[in-house]
């Protein structure tokens, strides 16, 4: 079974040390009360959840697996899970960040993205049942009629329900505007309509871990015009108000290379009463706020599951012993030495724990962007905070997925053929991470979004607004010999935004060429900085006489983002530069 301690020194250093936050909160609506005992108390009990809740449930799940009933179109979740299901609803979590008039606690999100890695690092598909619910308390949070958040928020909230988001079909997946269920309205006066279509891929579809399953489905109007425009979401429960089942079932569950424990599900729906969730044919808006919602916390999964690799490499590099250093023997007292004296061991762990702790400052910063821009009683304040959290969203989502699955293959080839089984249980964290730079948008997909709607919003405030930030970091480093790469970064951000506001604009085949590694030039650079913030923070703390052992290695672990990680800008930026034609030179058939 995999290790995991939660990294909760790191929580603490990266709220209160680095971003301040018990200062920031109390200019927070509802967040005043937001102090460092009340955020450590519940990480800590976060902690004691994860791994002695989760985590022993994690590989059993694996290997039982979901199992389809065809004559009654029923799910059952691994039975590793029941027990902890019930435990995680009864400890109150998925309350945790939702609002409280609808029996939520009301915590700052920066919370739920601490508790996100958790639950991630020690039994992602048990977690799954409960994340994609979160995302439909912000859709119908956001955009619902009051009926309909009085009949189903309190009950998702507080867990004896659980939600799904079913936009994809057969025959299209982010080509949405080619969905074919449909809606007729019925003439009740009651906002009903019967709905028909299929979905597929639908994550925690069916199962038997929860009461009822509250699906928000995408889905057409008779009079719905051609093409995304024409989308409308709509709310429909498994479970009707009146006790009756209603017409949506799961006919299948996919066969997956990993998350085994989660239900992924096609669904039929036949006649199924739904309901309307605000406006006709504003579908595709309102199901953003439950995505982004949703990408934010599969970024953070690929963290949770890197992390827990590392972590397992870790502990395996420090007792496996296997030749003699290079530089002569460090255990004489040993037959060998540990792995951990060797150099290449060395730059695969240190690579994973700089991606690690550099993720982890990337999404506790956008989470605190979130608070702020929900609840910041300035407007000016607000709206930049906005703007970060639109525009870091698809850089979480797709380089936080990308480097986690990194992790993982590096936390496999560091425990050799030890990785490769399942006794360890790497191999079943590099399987659960993949699907990750897929769904919610697949990593591509987070590319052209970056591209073609974040860089250009509002006229390029939000990224400007990230240029300023990072600047403003530069001027805290001291040290010469960090302040260096680090100006070369935002040079080559500069250029690379250069480049593409030349061609890119004439030229949208050039942008799509250039997004992917654009993205991922900025998750590489912003994550260089906010290791050089963290450790510059370290240095100061240290400097006055603290202590702690979180503080000790921040300027190492910068030292090799900045000396193995951060040089692959350049490459980046000359791959942006090359253009298009060497990518559409070949015909099809020269494939």
């Amino acid at each position: 079974m995999n290790q995991y301690e939660a990294p909760l020194a790191d929580f603490s250093f990266l709220l209160f040390d680095v971003m301040q936050a018990h200062q920031t909160y109390s200019g927070l609506a509802g967040y005043e009360e937001f102090s460092p005992d009340l955020a450590e108390a519940v990480l800590s009990e976060m902690a004691k959840f994860a791994s002695g809740v989760l985590l022993p449930a994690n590989a059993e799940g694996d290997q039982q697996g979901c199992r389809y009933d065809a004559a009654t179109h029923t799910v059952t979740a691994p039975q590793a899970y029941q027990q902890p299901f019930q435990q995680f609803v009864a400890n109150g979590w998925p309350s945790l960040t939702a609002p409280t008039e609808y029996g939520g606690q009301g915590l700052p999100k920066i919370l739920g993205v601490a508790f996100d890695e958790m639950c991630a690092a020690t039994n992602t598909s048990l977690s799954m049942y409960f994340g994609l619910t979160h995302g439909a308390i912000v859709a119908l949070e956001q955009h619902a009629s009051e009926v309909l958040k009085s009949q189903y928020l309190e009950k998702l909230i507080a867990g004896q329900w659980t939600g799904t988001m079913c936009l994809t079909e057969p025959q299209c997946g982010t080509d949405l505007g080619l969905i074919k269920t449909r809606a007729e309205p019925q003439p009740d006066q009651h906002n009903t309509y019967r709905i028909n279509g299929a979905k597929i891929w639908i994550t925690g579809g069916e199962h038997d871990l929860a009461e009822n399953i509250i699906h928000l489905v995408l889905a057409k109007l008779p009079d719905a015009p051609a093409g995304t425009k024409g989308i409308s979401l709509f709310l429909v429960p498994k479970w009707l108000t009146n006790g009756e089942r209603n017409g949506i079932y799961c006919s299948g569950l996919e066969h997956k290379m990993g998350i085994n424990g989660s239900a992924t599900c096609f669904m039929n729906l036949e006649n199924a009463e739904g309901y309307l969730i605000g406006e006709p044919h504003q579908g595709l808006r309102y199901m953003f706020s439950m995505m982004n919602s949703a990408r934010l916390m599969v970024g953070v999964q690929g963290l949770g599951l890197g992390h827990a690799a590392y972590q397992t490499a870790l502990g395996f590099a420090r007792e496996r012993i296997q030749g003699r250093s290079v530089a002569g023997i460090q255990e004489p007292d040993k037959p060998a030495d540990t792995i951990l004296v060797h150099p290449d061991v060395r730059r695969m762990l240190l690579t994973q724990k700089a991606l690690v702790e550099g993720g982890r400052a990337l999404a506790m910063w956008v989470g605190l962007q979130l608070d702020i821009s929900e609840r910041s009683k300035d407007d000016t304040a607000r709206e930049q905070a906005s703007d970060l959290v639109e525009l870091l969203t698809p850089v979480v989502k797709a380089h936080l997925t990308d480097t986690g699955y990194h992790i993982c293959d590096q936390a496999v080839q560091t425990l050799g053929g030890s990785g490769y089984t399942r006794d360890w249980g790497i191999e079943q964290l590099l399987r659960d991470c993949r699907i990750s730079r897929i769904y919610e948008g697949t990593n591509g997909i987070q590319a052209l979004d970056f591209v073609g709607r974040k860089l250009p919003m509002g006229g390029g405030r939000a990224v400007k607004a990230l240029l300023t930030e990072l600047s403003g970091m530069l001027t805290s480093i001291t040290e010469p010999q960090v302040q260096q790469p680090l100006q070369k970064a935002l040079a080559q951000l500069q250029d690379a935004l250069g480049w593409l506001t030349q061609h890119g604009l004439q030229d949208r085949e050039q942008a799509a060429a250039a997004a992917t590694p654009l993205l991922k030039l900025f998750g590489i650079a912003v994550q260089g900085f906010l290791l050089a913030r963290n450790a510059q923070v370290a240095e100061d703390l240290m400097a006055n006489g603290d202590e702690r052992p979180v503080l000790r290695s921040k300027s190492k672990t910068r030292d090799v983002y900045l000396r193995e990680i951060l040089p692959e800008m350049q490459a980046l930026t000359q791959t942006i530069k090359a253009g298009k034609d060497h990518l559409m030179a070949f015909s099809a058939e020269e494939f």
